[in-house]
């Protein structure tokens, strides 16, 4: 199971941590992942870490301003958002991948397993 928290409203220019509690299963996985959706919007992609190598692929949109990290005594991964943007305001889930390849790794569909969302908000 995934547990995803941390998110809030917070105003533009300020930050959130959220974090990706993993229980139940091995932290051994592929990729840890997490993606986005907006009121009236597709999910998307924000970024991932390999758990082998801790390579990590963002979206262009958020690079530069978000970064992902883990914790692996607490079985844990951190998603530091600075910089929020209004354009940021969304759901956001965290997911696991069991196995899969780098080059899917911004694809939804390669991953097994997903946290309940956890809201971020940041007005206009």
């Amino acid at each position: 199971q995934l547990q995803a928290s941390g998110g809030g409203l917070v105003q533009a220019g300020g930050s959130l941590r959220l974090s990706c509690v993993v229980s139940g299963r091995s932290f051994s996985t592929y990729a840890m992942g997490w993606f986005r959706q907006a009121p009236g919007k597709e999910r998307e992609f924000v970024g991932a870490i390999l758990m082998s190598d801790y390579n990590t692929e963002y979206v262009d949109s958020v690079k530069g301003r978000f970064s992902i990290s883990r914790n692996n005594a607490k079985n844990t991964v951190h998603l530091q958002m600075n910089s929020l943007k209004p354009e940021d305001t969304a759901v956001y889930y965290c997911a696991a991948a069991s196995s899969g390849d780098f080059l899917r790794i911004r694809i939804s569909a390669m991953y097994d397993s997903w946290g309940q969302g956890t809201q971020v908000t940041v007005p206009a």
